[in-house]
Protein backbone atom coordinates (compact mmCIF):
# COMPACT_ATOMS: atom_id res chain seq x y z
CA UNK A 1 0.00 0.00 0.00
CA UNK A 2 1.22 3.03 -1.08
CA UNK A 3 1.57 6.39 1.52
CA UNK A 4 -1.80 8.69 1.36
CA UNK A 5 -0.56 12.67 -0.06
CA UNK A 6 -0.02 15.35 2.81
CA UNK A 7 -2.06 18.46 1.43
CA UNK A 8 -1.18 22.00 3.25
CA UNK A 9 -4.66 24.16 2.43
CA UNK A 10 -3.98 28.01 3.31
CA UNK A 11 -5.72 30.95 2.46
CA UNK A 12 -6.72 34.39 3.75
CA UNK A 13 -9.59 35.27 5.55
CA UNK A 14 -12.18 35.88 3.13
CA UNK A 15 -11.32 32.75 0.58
CA UNK A 16 -13.53 31.22 2.01
CA UNK A 17 -11.12 28.04 2.40
CA UNK A 18 -13.19 26.59 5.42
CA UNK A 19 -16.43 26.34 3.61
CA UNK A 20 -14.64 24.70 0.83
CA UNK A 21 -13.03 22.24 2.75
CA UNK A 22 -16.40 20.86 4.34
CA UNK A 23 -17.52 20.68 1.22
CA UNK A 24 -14.64 18.95 -0.38
CA UNK A 25 -14.77 16.43 2.28
CA UNK A 26 -18.13 15.45 1.34
CA UNK A 27 -17.12 14.16 -1.76
CA UNK A 28 -13.82 12.46 -1.29
CA UNK A 29 -12.97 9.34 0.75
CA UNK A 30 -10.21 7.83 2.16
CA UNK A 31 -8.86 11.63 3.38
CA UNK A 32 -8.24 13.01 7.33
CA UNK A 33 -8.13 16.20 8.32
CA UNK A 34 -5.28 17.30 11.03
CA UNK A 35 -6.84 19.02 14.15
CA UNK A 36 -4.68 21.20 15.24
CA UNK A 37 -3.09 21.29 19.40
CA UNK A 38 -4.41 25.14 20.85
CA UNK A 39 -4.25 26.48 24.48
CA UNK A 40 -7.07 28.82 24.14
CA UNK A 41 -9.83 28.03 26.01
CA UNK A 42 -12.77 26.74 24.33
CA UNK A 43 -15.33 29.39 22.37
CA UNK A 44 -19.23 29.25 22.35
CA UNK A 45 -20.41 26.74 19.30
CA UNK A 46 -16.91 24.71 19.29
CA UNK A 47 -16.07 20.91 19.91
CA UNK A 48 -13.41 18.81 21.43
CA UNK A 49 -11.48 17.11 18.32
CA UNK A 50 -13.76 18.53 16.06
CA UNK A 51 -11.08 21.28 14.60
CA UNK A 52 -9.13 22.18 17.26
CA UNK A 53 -7.93 19.75 20.84
CA UNK A 54 -7.71 22.02 23.41
CA UNK A 55 -4.73 21.12 25.51
CA UNK A 56 -2.45 22.78 28.49
CA UNK A 57 0.06 25.51 27.51
CA UNK A 58 2.34 22.94 29.71
CA UNK A 59 1.65 19.62 27.63
CA UNK A 60 1.47 21.93 24.75
CA UNK A 61 5.52 23.08 25.77
CA UNK A 62 6.49 19.94 26.72
CA UNK A 63 4.87 19.08 23.21
CA UNK A 64 7.13 21.22 21.08
CA UNK A 65 10.21 19.95 23.52
CA UNK A 66 9.92 16.30 22.50
CA UNK A 67 9.97 17.79 18.75
CA UNK A 68 6.07 16.57 18.27
CA UNK A 69 4.86 19.08 16.39
CA UNK A 70 5.27 20.26 12.71
CA UNK A 71 4.76 23.43 13.57
CA UNK A 72 3.40 25.86 15.65
CA UNK A 73 2.61 29.33 16.82
CA UNK A 74 2.21 31.83 20.15
CA UNK A 75 -0.51 34.39 19.22
CA UNK A 76 -1.61 36.49 21.72
CA UNK A 77 -0.35 34.81 24.16
CA UNK A 78 -2.01 31.18 23.30
CA UNK A 79 -0.02 28.17 21.25
CA UNK A 80 -1.54 26.62 17.89
CA UNK A 81 0.15 23.70 16.75
CA UNK A 82 0.16 20.44 13.96
CA UNK A 83 0.76 17.60 15.68
CA UNK A 84 3.63 15.46 13.97
CA UNK A 85 2.34 11.76 14.95
CA UNK A 86 -1.60 11.65 13.50
CA UNK A 87 -0.26 13.22 10.22
CA UNK A 88 2.43 10.59 9.55
CA UNK A 89 0.26 8.00 10.86
CA UNK A 90 -2.61 8.73 8.60
CA UNK A 91 -0.31 8.92 5.72
CA UNK A 92 1.30 5.45 6.29
CA UNK A 93 -2.33 3.93 6.13
CA UNK A 94 -2.67 5.76 2.69
CA UNK A 95 -5.35 8.06 3.67
CA UNK A 96 -4.79 11.67 2.20
CA UNK A 97 -3.92 14.58 4.65
CA UNK A 98 -5.61 17.70 4.58
CA UNK A 99 -3.69 20.68 7.14
CA UNK A 100 -4.81 23.28 7.68
CA UNK A 101 -2.48 26.15 8.41
CA UNK A 102 -1.17 29.96 7.49
CA UNK A 103 1.66 30.81 5.04
CA UNK A 104 3.94 30.85 8.08
CA UNK A 105 2.68 27.39 9.38
CA UNK A 106 2.72 26.31 5.76
CA UNK A 107 6.60 26.70 5.41
CA UNK A 108 7.46 25.56 8.14
CA UNK A 109 5.93 21.96 7.32
CA UNK A 110 7.42 21.89 4.05
CA UNK A 111 10.77 22.39 5.74
CA UNK A 112 9.97 19.14 7.80
CA UNK A 113 7.87 17.29 4.94
CA UNK A 114 9.35 17.49 1.75
CA UNK A 115 6.73 15.49 -0.34
CA UNK A 116 4.04 17.61 0.43
CA UNK A 117 1.66 19.26 -1.80
CA UNK A 118 0.38 22.86 -1.07
CA UNK A 119 -2.63 24.45 -1.84
CA UNK A 120 -3.75 28.29 -1.88
CA UNK A 121 -7.40 29.25 -1.53
CA UNK A 122 -7.40 32.75 -3.08
CA UNK A 123 -10.52 35.19 -2.91
CA UNK A 124 -11.04 36.48 -6.63
CA UNK A 125 -10.35 39.58 -6.54
CA UNK A 126 -8.89 42.67 -4.01
CA UNK A 127 -13.19 43.90 -3.87
CA UNK A 128 -14.46 40.46 -3.27
CA UNK A 129 -11.94 39.82 -0.41
CA UNK A 130 -13.25 43.18 0.94
CA UNK A 131 -17.20 42.74 0.07
CA UNK A 132 -16.86 39.06 2.62
CA UNK A 133 -14.72 40.85 5.05
CA UNK A 134 -17.50 43.81 5.57
CA UNK A 135 -20.30 41.12 4.82
CA UNK A 136 -20.11 39.45 8.29
CA UNK A 137 -21.17 42.49 9.67
CA UNK A 138 -19.83 41.74 13.16
CA UNK A 139 -16.27 43.50 12.73
CA UNK A 140 -14.93 47.01 13.10
CA UNK A 141 -13.88 48.97 10.42
CA UNK A 142 -10.25 48.99 11.85
CA UNK A 143 -10.65 45.30 12.56
CA UNK A 144 -11.53 44.94 8.51
CA UNK A 145 -8.66 47.31 7.41
CA UNK A 146 -6.26 45.07 9.89
CA UNK A 147 -7.77 41.85 8.15
CA UNK A 148 -7.12 42.92 4.74
CA UNK A 149 -3.61 43.41 5.47
CA UNK A 150 -2.91 40.38 6.64
CA UNK A 151 -4.92 38.89 3.97
CA UNK A 152 -2.56 40.72 1.32
CA UNK A 153 0.22 39.85 3.16
CA UNK A 154 -0.42 36.12 3.06
CA UNK A 155 -1.69 36.41 -1.08
CA UNK A 156 1.44 37.66 -1.56
CA UNK A 157 3.20 34.79 -0.74
CA UNK A 158 0.39 32.45 -3.01
CA UNK A 159 3.89 32.02 -5.30
CA UNK A 160 5.05 29.44 -2.75
CA UNK A 161 2.29 27.07 -3.10
CA UNK A 162 2.04 24.53 -5.78
CA UNK A 163 -1.84 24.78 -6.75
CA UNK A 164 -4.18 27.92 -6.10
CA UNK A 165 -7.70 27.58 -6.22
CA UNK A 166 -9.42 30.59 -6.90
CA UNK A 167 -12.82 30.85 -4.86
CA UNK A 168 -15.08 32.53 -6.67
CA UNK A 169 -17.85 30.04 -7.46
CA UNK A 170 -17.92 27.74 -4.28
CA UNK A 171 -18.90 24.72 -6.58
CA UNK A 172 -16.54 25.05 -9.23
CA UNK A 173 -13.37 25.75 -6.67
CA UNK A 174 -14.48 22.86 -4.78
CA UNK A 175 -14.24 20.35 -7.97
CA UNK A 176 -11.06 21.96 -8.58
CA UNK A 177 -9.74 21.18 -4.65
CA UNK A 178 -11.37 17.46 -5.42
CA UNK A 179 -9.25 17.17 -8.98
CA UNK A 180 -5.95 18.39 -7.45
CA UNK A 181 -6.27 15.22 -5.09
CA UNK A 182 -7.58 12.71 -7.46
CA UNK A 183 -4.83 13.13 -9.84
CA UNK A 184 -2.18 13.12 -7.71
CA UNK A 185 -3.79 9.56 -6.52
CA UNK A 186 -3.19 8.19 -10.15
CA UNK A 187 0.74 9.42 -10.04
CA UNK A 188 3.08 6.45 -10.86
CA UNK A 189 4.73 6.44 -7.34
CA UNK A 190 1.08 5.73 -6.48
CA UNK A 191 0.62 3.20 -8.48
CA UNK A 192 3.60 1.03 -8.86
CA UNK A 193 1.82 -1.98 -6.60
CA UNK A 194 -0.53 -1.86 -9.23
CA UNK A 195 1.45 -2.63 -11.98
CA UNK A 196 3.64 -4.91 -9.63
CA UNK A 197 0.53 -6.65 -9.08
CA UNK A 198 -0.49 -7.02 -13.07
CA UNK A 199 3.20 -8.47 -13.72
CA UNK A 200 3.17 -11.04 -10.99
CA UNK A 201 -0.48 -12.15 -12.31
CA UNK A 202 1.23 -12.55 -15.48
CA UNK A 203 4.42 -14.21 -13.85
CA UNK A 204 2.32 -16.53 -12.18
Amino acid sequence: MSKGNIYIVSGPSGSGKDTLLAELFKRIDNIFFSISSITRPMREGEKEGEKYNFISKEKFISMIGNNELLEHNNYVGNYYGTPKAPVLKASEEGKDVIIEVDVNGAAAIRSKLSDTVSIFIMPPSFEELRKRLSGRGTESDEVIAERMYKALEEIGRAKEYDYIVVNDDLDTAVNNAVSIILSNRLKLDKNLNVIDEVLNNVKS
